[in-house]
């Protein structure tokens, strides 16, 4: 069944977008450009609505053509999670139209997380709440069949029950509404979006797979639709099928340049395919734009989060030591800095625990003297106090200082991880292992050593593969290897390295460590030394890794 069009009474009409189509269009504000809050439209075509800096859409609806501008880019920002400014160019459209059914529905939606697995509930329904006390009174009050059906599923999204039993609920109401609406390609890409959810934040290959499809379909038919280029990326955000989000990688920041999401998320594709160059080059775009956002709220800029945890990684597997030490001393400022707000403070905590720990996990030993200092952890949660006591573990070893280290070793055990976060928790035993197995074979036990470091590698390989950098901060397997290796087990080395790269594609160590397993003059070396070459040529002057290759 095709959208039906909404007449505007400016006379222009919003109709569904063709098949295959890549024209893009403006639908103003009334007939005057300019005259709304929020990024300005541009005129392209007669189907999609275009707001440069964040993609477009075809959103028809029978909100005032007024409203239009900010509802589109709330929407778009919603796409790229944008979840703060969506809500606020919504509002705009409610004060605009104060009787715009989904101008009401899209401040709900930025409420649920569904690849976070966060929901607030008592803040999607306040909002639904100003338009209409009651779900019947809201249908009452919503113009269409089509747009009741929005209503309908947002109200079941956030209705009384588990929030799983919940999310599964909205789903099949949102398949319901895509099946109905075949070309409405809004109805299938946060239907693609709440498949994502179902898991509740774990990765479920089948679903994903599922969610994939349909936001490559809605990537086909409009690739400049940041929801579908978005939805393709984090359905296969892992090793196996990143190949498959190549092009909307490439097409998602270029086509999103406002939302330093967009920006970033290119780097989930990158990274499971390890091209640290094209991770680097995301990331800075991303912390780019959130500097210029918070210099704009005069906020002071940030050396942590997320995405700095990502550029500072790329760093590291670039062989940049140097400038992810300076990433990560910027980022411990940060946590004790008055000047930042204290979340911000808080989550400097836990972000320059990684910056730590993802530089300590790639190093040899004599080279952890710098980066050690452990922050103010004042009230941190345990997931922040056992990734400090990883770290502080590890760099112990490096100093040669093992009474210290199993001190840190014991800290690590006794904290209960009951309260860490869902998507750090299932490794904690990862934590545990690989530091034990590396107190080990600091201590000469190599076969004590190779049996922690086994028991965690075979752990780790039951969980899900995480996106992004590696929780684990040393992969087992590769810690595996490493001891393999020092035991004169060159072949059995060999083959843990190329599984450890399987998971974790092209880290710098596993390499290294690989060619030195092979023997870098033997010939089934020879691609993986071109492959080491080509990392290391941004590497800083005096890595160890250079010596695998000659300089």
């Amino acid at each position: 069944m095709p959208i039906e069009p909404i007449q505007r009474t400016s006379g222009l009409v919003m109709t569904r977008p063709r098949r295959g189509s890549a024209a893009v269009l403006l639908v103003a504000c009334g007939v005057v450009l300019g005259s709304c809050a929020g990024a300005p439209a541009t005129p392209v075509s007669d189907e999609l609505v275009r707001i440069e800096g964040l993609g477009a859409l075809a959103f028809p609806n029978s909100g005032s053509d007024a409203a239009q501008t900010d509802f589109v880019t709330g929407v778009l920002l919603l796409h790229s999670f944008e979840y703060d400014r969506a809500a606020e160019a919504f509002r705009r459209a409610q004060g605009i139209d104060p009787d715009f059914a989904l101008a009401y529905w899209g401040e709900a939606m930025t409420h649920t997380h569904p690849v976070w697995n966060e929901k607030d509930v008592d803040a999607a329904r306040a909002v639904l709440d100003r338009f209409a006390p009651t779900a019947a009174e809201r249908l009452e009050r919503t113009p269409t069949e089509r747009e009741r059906s929005y209503m309908r599923a947002v109200d079941v999204l956030y209705g009384a029950g588990e929030k799983a039993a919940l999310d599964t609920a909205y789903s099949a109401a949102m398949a319901e509404l895509a099946a109905a609406h075949p070309d409405d390609l809004e109805a299938r890409t946060f239907h693609a979006l709440s498949i994502l959810g179902l898991s509740q934040g774990d990765r479920n290959v089948p679903s994903y797979m599922e969610a994939g499809a349909i936001a490559l379909d809605a990537f086909g038919r409009n690739p400049e639709h940041p929801g579908a280029a978005h939805y393709v990326i984090h359905s296969f955000d892992d090793p196996t099928h990143a190949i498959l989000a190549m092009e909307a990688a490439r097409a998602y920041a270029p086509m999103a340049p406002d939302a330093a999401h967009a920006q970033h998320m290119t780097s989930h594709i990158f990274l499971a395919r390890g091209m640290w160059d094209d991770v680097v080059e995301a990331n800075i775009n991303a912390d780019g734009v959130v500097d210029r956002q918070l210099a704009a709220a005069g906020l002071p800029a940030t050396n942590c989060g997320h995405y700095n945890d990502w550029l500072q990684y790329g760093f590291v597997q670039r062989g940049e030591l140097d400038r992810a030490v300076d990433m990560q001393q910027a980022c411990l400022a940060d946590a004790s800095d008055p000047e930042q707000p204290e979340a911000r403070r808080r989550g400097a905590t836990f972000s320059s625990a990684n910056m730590r720990n993802w530089y300590l996990a790639d190093v040899v030993d004599g080279q952890s003297v710098v980066a050690v200092e452990r922050a103010d952890l004042g009230d941190a949660p345990p997931v922040a106090r056992m990734s400090w006591a990883w770290g502080d573990g590890v760099a112990a070893v490096h100093r040669g200082d093992l009474a210290s280290a199993r001190t840190h070793l014991a800290e690590l055990e006794t904290i209960d991880a009951g309260d860490a976060l869902a998507w750090a928790s299932p490794y904690v035993p990862v934590w545990r292992g690989t530091l034990r197995a590396w107190i080990d074979r600091a201590a000469g036990d190599l076969d004590s050593a190779l049996g922690a470091a086994r028991t965690a590698a075979e752990y780790e390989a039951s969980l899900p593969v995480d996106f992004g950098p590696p929780v684990a901060y040393k992969p087992a397997r590769e810690l595996e290897a490493d001891i393999l290796l020092e035991m004169g087990r060159s072949a059995d080395a060999a083959g843990a390295y190329r599984t450890s790269l399987g998971r974790t594609p092209n880290r710098l160590s596993a390499l290294a460590g690989l060619v030195s397993a092979l023997g870098p003059d033997a010939p089934e070396a020879a691609p993986v030394v071109e492959q080491l070459r080509a990392l290391l040529r941004h590497a800083d002057s005096d890595h160890p890794a250079r010596a695998s290759v000659g300089g």
